[in-house]
């Protein structure tokens, strides 16, 4: 079919829906779905007649799960391995077993009572992770665990397919196909990790001495979606294999440039995601069981919200708890792959499916307000405050931030060395980056001019950024950058010309130094020091 009319009423509609939303406050998220519900009723559409669209949305969750591998490295995750593991496999097997046994208990077949059961356990790595990103609470105390116990569901997922296979097989050999998942499963871990070690950062950088931002975000996107293609190679799910690949790459100098370059990507296909979730949704159906749709949809989350609450208050405080079992509450977007899959292995009959669908979406979009709230949602259960401090990438505090490492900023740095400041240098040519790295600077591979590089380094606990790029064209982008994210900042610009300090003119810039007058003063002051020693 003729995906063009489709596409343009997309880009319509969440353009007109979103913006008006935004004006309430309302997350794009949510006018995202609702377009999704709009185009499947406008051009008659059913689950299946978009295939191909899914395969290019589901790469929304390919680029979020490989950003979120920048921020835990394999260091980390070892780290992790209580809230991945053990909070994981408590929150999957406690609500496994109580849905599957709710689902018997109201007439499903075994099988698709242990489907279902496994299925609303899982909750969406796309909008809690995209939320806990915008907010900086990824590395939070409710933050981390919640992450911990995404990563554990996103690697169940495989098992939970497995079973489906298995349970409309007669003849499968659950035990050598356990044996073949796991040898999979150590076999792209290690091709992975040996990819990451010795590939990857070489390639990185032999392509960045070609000083081209194209050829770098190209060769970002290859690594990324060959990581995931390799996973999928293996029958494992496109999100793990980015999810390792951005581990990988979490340790190297290019993290912060890399992060903050595919961030547009990644929030463009998140956007075609969410549309294709509202796709699925059958609104004759829906509106018949309405009632039925939305109990089952709160329902569900209020469960999910006890039994995660019930084991975790044991293990951190009750306001970290609450708020991990709030963020995890709803039934996540793999759920409707699994829900799909076992329709058209006739584990679940059509009707239930649909309203299982409606369920999974209306508690996907509550979450979202849910997330948006937490802290004020969480106050009703748990009002004493919690320090709950937000660790960024750097942890950096009341430092300078040199931005450019050309002759004037190795002189910058320097002075700053002798009197002992604490600083850190941004630099995006590859080779000035590597010669501030064999002088022992805090040099790092990044882009100032972008402001999710800047977020990643605190530029909004600064006490000072000083600017000494050569650049003029990029010395302005840089400061229109930092007016965003760091108002309040004391910002000092070397510009070389008077006609280059009317280029910032317009921008909230505490120190403009012009290099020409300084210099024309301390020429003539020296020529007058000389004169005077005569």
């Amino acid at each position: 079919m003729t995906y063009l009319p489709i596409i343009l009423t997309g880009m319509f509609l969440s353009v007109a829906i979103n913006s008006v939303l935004k004006r309430a406050g309302i997350p794009t998220i949510i006018g995202y779905i609702m377009t999704g519900v709009a185009i499947s009723a406008i051009f008659g559409l059913h689950h299946g007649n978009f295939a191909e669209l899914e395969k290019i949305a589901e790469f929304g969750i390919v680029f979020l799960m490989f950003t979120i591998g920048l921020e835990f490295s394999f260091r980390q995750l070892i780290a992790m391995r209580k809230e991945v593991l053990l909070f994981g496999s408590m929150q999957l097997l406690l609500s496994a077993l109580f849905f599957g046994g709710v689902a018997y208990w109201y007439g499903m077949t075994m099988e698709g009572a242990i489907i279902t059961g496994f299925a609303l356990a899982l909750s969406s790595t796309a909008i809690v992770l995209k939320t806990l990103n915008e907010t900086g609470q990824v590395q939070t105390p409710f933050g981390r665990k919640s992450v911990g116990i995404l990563i554990f569901q996103d690697m169940a997922v495989i098992p939970i397919l497995l079973m489906i296979t298995i349970f409309s097989s007669n003849d499968s050999d659950i035990a050598g196909m356990f044996l073949e998942i796991a040898i999979d499963a150590l076999v792209v871990g290690v091709i992975i990790y040996l990819l990451g070690r010795y590939v990857f950062e070489w390639s990185l950088g032999w392509v960045t001495k070609a000083d081209s931002s194209e050829v770098f975000m190209g060769t970002v996107l290859f690594l990324v979606i060959g990581s995931a293609e390799l996973a999928h190679l293996f029958g494992f799910t496109y999100s793990l294999g980015a999810f390792l690949a951005g581990m990988m790459l979490a340790e190297t100098k290019y993290k912060y440039q890399i992060e903050a370059e595919l961030i547009p990507f990644r929030d463009l296909l998140l956007g075609l995601f969410f549309v294709t979730v509202g796709m699925q949704i059958d609104l004759n159906t829906v509106f018949k069981n309405i009632d039925l749709v939305a109990f089952s949809a709160i329902s569900i989350m209020v469960v999910k919200f006890c039994i995660i609450l019930f084991f975790l208050q044991f293990f951190t405080r009750f306001r970290a708890a609450v708020k991990a079992a709030l963020a995890l509450s709803q039934v996540g977007e793999f759920s409707l792959a699994v829900f799909a899959l076992a329709s058209s292995n006739d584990l679940l009959e059509p009707r239930s499916v649909q309203i299982l669908l409606a369920a999974v979406v209306l508690s996907m979009i509550i979450s979202v307000f849910i997330l948006s709230n937490i802290r004020a949602i969480a106050d009703l259960f748990y009002t004493e405050p919690e320090p709950e401090p937000i660790l960024h990438s750097t942890g950096f505090k009341n430092h300078i931030i040199v931005c450019g490492f050309g002759p004037l900023g190795q002189h910058v740095a320097e002075e700053l060395k002798k009197q002992e400041v604490q600083y850190i240098v941004l630099e995006h040519d590859i080779h000035r980056m590597e010669l501030g790295q064999k002088m022992g600077e805090p040099i790092f591979f990044a882009n100032a001019a972008n402001e999710e590089v800047l977020k990643s380094f605190d530029v909004d606990k600064v006490s000072a950024v000083i600017v000494a790029v050569d650049n003029p064209h990029h010395m302005r982008l840089i400061c229109k950058a930092l007016n965003h994210t760091a108002p309040l900042a004391n910002i000092v610009v070397k510009v070389q010309s008077e006609a280059e300090a009317r280029m910032i003119e317009d921008m909230s810039i505490g120190h403009i130094v012009i290099q020409s007058e300084e210099m024309a003063k301390r020429l003539v002051a020296e020529a007058m020091r000389c004169r005077l020693g005569i």
